[in-house]
């Protein structure tokens, strides 16, 4: 339930905005979005699978939020007619039809075809390509890392039998974070954070092994067939240390942004009609708080002029300006930090409420955001002149395991 209220907005519409719990008992939270920007829950619809409840599978923590170290659980696609969420406790995907009001209904829930090893699955993270009907997911762990469907008409889904790593010859468990369509639908790209999968010093602290440090070979790149087939791996520089999150800019075939969580900031990139991918300067937050911020998550308004990128080690979130193709920082932070519960460090030492997935309306007035260990989903504003976001309420959500934003 929202804590605070504002006047209605400018008689504009709302929409609709979906969040998956990640209990064990997975659901999908839909919200109704109001004009003026804050948030009614309206349903919670169960997946058919199962999540990793407080778990945190890449780390083998007992309790933490993001538990999959990665991005885009729960996306929409066919122009908002059907939802696709992962449950990555089994390693299975859930596809919804989007009714009337933004109403779900369940579809149909298929395994990925990767066996689980543990506790939970990995599947994480999903990218859709309508020309071919092909869904891919994508899997923390490997060795085969992705996975794809053939979704047909009615939203089921068909297992497709090719697999891809994103492992190496000497890197083989590699963690990967995310699964990126280019806007033509001829390349998908995976960020990759880790090296070797996460292990403890004798010490108890993080044993972490960081992707692109100093090998460049962080980004992974599929080129897609016509049938979505994917080809064989290519491996580029990501431009900086742990790349997490990639995001295209509106209206562009070849430029993106890497936010990057050891390098601490978020540069500009390009990728030719071969899959070159080149490199603008890394353009670091400040990290006088203690490093690495674990900057991860990005937005950018449909303009492209700002990029709002949430720091999961700082509970905060920095606004960037993009002009000219070239970044610089705005507001750093942009909201005042959300604290957690004073159970969970980051990586940098610091107690943080764990901020993971974010999400901005397509008028880019208003920002939301995952605080995980605060057991809160936070509504703001946002001032598209100086990039600071005023908080306008928050909505109960459960401890540390939610995860995956997508709206429209």
């Amino acid at each position: 339930m929202e804590t605070t209220t504002i006047p209605a907005g400018n008689g504009q519409s709302g929409g609709h905005l979906y969040m998956q719990t990640n209990e064990v008992r997975n659901a999908i939270i839909h919200y109704r979005r109001g004009a003026n920007g804050v948030l009614e829950e309206i349903e919670r619809v169960e997946t058919g699978g199962a999540g990793s409840g407080v778990f945190k599978p890449v780390s083998g923590q007992e309790s933490a939020p993001n538990a999959f170290e990665g991005a885009g659980s729960v996306i929409l696609a066919e122009s908002n007619t059907l939802l696709f969420a992962t449950n990555g406790g089994d390693n299975t995907v859930t596809s919804f039809r989007v009714g009337p009001h933004g109403k779900l209904k369940l579809i149909d829930r298929q395994l990925t075809g990767e066996l689980m090893t543990g506790r939970s699955g990995t599947a994480k993270s999903l990218a859709y390509r309508p020309k071919s009907r092909t869904l891919y997911v994508l899997h923390a762990f490997g060795p085969n890392h992705l996975r794809s469907y053939k979704v047909s008409e009615d939203g089921k889904l068909k297992l497709r039998p090719e697999r891809r790593s994103v492992n190496t010859a000497t890197k083989t468990d590699r963690v990967s974070t995310q699964a990126v369509l280019s806007p033509d639908g001829n390349f998908l790209l995976v960020d990759i954070l880790f090296d070797a999968r996460p292990a403890a010093n004798p010490d108890g602290s993080p044993k972490l092994v960081v992707a692109n440090a100093p090998d460049p070979d962080g980004l992974v790149i599929f080129s897609v067939g016509d049938d979505g087939t994917l080809g064989e791996a290519s491996f580029a520089d990501a431009g900086g240390a742990g790349p997490f999150y990639v995001a295209f800019l509106h209206r562009s075939r070849d430029t993106f942004l890497n936010g990057v969580a050891v390098g601490d900031g978020v540069l500009v990139s390009r990728i030719d009609g071969h899959g070159r991918v080149t490199n603008g300067p890394l353009v670091p937050i400040d990290t006088s708080l203690g490093k690495p911020s674990e900057l991860c998550w990005l937005q950018i308004t449909s303009g492209n002029s700002l990029v709002l990128a949430t720091n999961f080690g700082y509970g905060t979130v920095s606004t960037y300006r993009l002009a000219d193709g070239r970044l610089s920082l705005l507001q750093d932070p942009a909201n005042i930090a959300i604290p957690g519960d004073g159970t969970f460090r980051a990586v940098n030492g610091l107690v943080s409420s764990g901020p993971s997935d974010s999400w901005l309306s397509p008028d880019n007035r208003y920002f939301y955001q995952i605080f995980g260990n605060a057991s809160v989903l936070v509504s703001y504003q946002l001032d598209k002149s100086s990039g600071k976001l005023t908080e306008l309420g928050r909505s109960q959500i459960p401890y540390n395991s939610p995860q995956g934003l997508a709206g429209f």
